[in-house]
């Protein structure tokens, strides 16, 4: 058995997500399955080193899941030859001069978004990174989940004839720590640590729509703050200062309009905590994080309004779930194994840090068109 042992920097995988999705269900579960299989005689397997600035927590997290490498020192990992691939999701504000320094010591890149803070950051580290012919990649996690990989059987077997419309609704109601405890870190909250739901969601809003409907023309947008004080991680009261939720609207170059409201600051009477729905000339589609349902024409009830009697359609069981007809790994695990994949055997991988530049473009977009109450053309990026 060849098995090819790739030297991971983690950065950052004290946090929720970085602990969760990228070390436990991501790379400790590709070890614990024996690696990522190429061929019946080779093999990938990640050797992850946690890199963060409490060496308690590193330590802890790495005896627990059976890791013997952590480390607070950031540039001896970096120059380390046998750790070929940099991994970051630590804050976003934190996120571009650490990728920098990562591409000055040579290293594969790979990060959560969104990749910066504003879009010429972002730019810039691909262009800095496909210049010394760095492999690089950016976590679009949503395009592997269970409910949007049934979404796009639908699109790419014709299901919706037509596309006219996407709805996307997302968010729950975040508790502000006074009566309950908060389910969301502090940071979240506050602009100048990077928080905020435009620059936290619109680079998934802009992957998921031109990955699955077309590419994204012009946007209008309004934010707001709707929760003005919370109470942070140490029993503090503070101020916050960041959007916590954001209604959007995207027009696609392809004549779609896509709709999105994300927020913190909803109490959730849907499916599922994300759901879009899609209205096509013949059919209709609702997906969540797992499932999806389908109206097609032939199955569509013809409404009357009268407001004067109760209603006697009822609305929910004229859809049908679209059948679970495989099994569907992790999502952020999915994209993993693509990356170390196209590390070792340069199998192209396109969710580049250019991908992740977009979404930056589109949160920033965002936010300036909220400030000036107007409609933006979302222009191409020039690398």
């Amino acid at each position: 058995m060849k098995t090819h042992h790739l030297g991971l920097i983690m950065n950052g995988v004290t946090g929720r997500m970085g602990t969760n999705q990228h070390l436990i269900r991501s790379i400790v579960a590709i070890r614990q399955q024996g690696g990522v299989r190429l061929s019946p005689d080779e093999v990938i397997m990640p050797e992850p080193v946690l890199v963060g600035r409490n060496e308690n927590k590193l330590k802890a997290l790495a005896e627990a899941h059976g890791l013997s490498r952590y480390s607070t020192d950031l540039e001896a990992c970096l120059r380390d030859p046998d750790n070929q691939i940099y991994f970051d999701s630590q804050l976003t504000n934190l996120r571009a001069d650490a990728v920098r320094q990562a591409i000055a010591a040579r290293k594969s890149i790979y990060c959560e978004k969104p990749t910066a803070t504003n879009t010429a950051d972002a730019l810039a580290l691909y262009q800095e990174a496909r210049e010394v012919g760095l492999k690089n990649g950016v976590v679009q996690d949503k395009l592997f989940l269970p409910g949007l990989l049934k979404l796009k059987y639908l699109i790419d077997t014709g299901f919706f004839g037509r596309i006219l419309s996407v709805r996307g609704e997302f968010g729950y109601w975040v508790f502000d720590g006074f009566h309950q405890p908060t389910q969301r870190p502090s940071w979240n909250y506050k602009k100048e640590e990077g928080g905020g739901m435009i620059l936290d969601m619109f680079p998934h809003w802009q992957y998921v729509v031109e990955n699955l409907f077309g590419s994204i023309k012009a946007l209008s947008c309004l934010a707001a703050t709707h929760i003005d004080k919370r109470i942070d991680e140490k029993g503090h009261e503070y101020t916050c200062t960041a959007d916590d939720a954001a209604y959007a609207t995207f027009e696609l170059g392809n004549g779609v309009i896509c709709q999105f409201n994300s927020s913190w600051s909803v109490r959730v009477r849907r499916d599922d905590l994300l759901t879009i729905q899609v209205d096509g000339t013949r059919g209709s589609a609702v997906a969540g994080l797992r499932d999806c349902v389908i109206q097609h024409h032939s199955f569509t009830p013809k409404p009357v309004w009268n407001p004067d009697i109760d209603s006697p359609i009822d609305f929910f069981e004229t859809w049908q779930r679209v059948p679970t007809n495989q099994i569907y790994d992790n999502a952020f695990k999915i994209q993993w194994e693509l990356f170390l994949k196209h590390v070792v055997k340069d199998i192209p991988f396109p969710w580049t840090l250019l991908e992740g530049a977009k979404g930056v473009q589109l949160a920033e977009l965002g936010l300036q068109a909220w400030q000036e109450r107007c409609w933006l053309d979302v222009p191409e990026l020039v690398v």
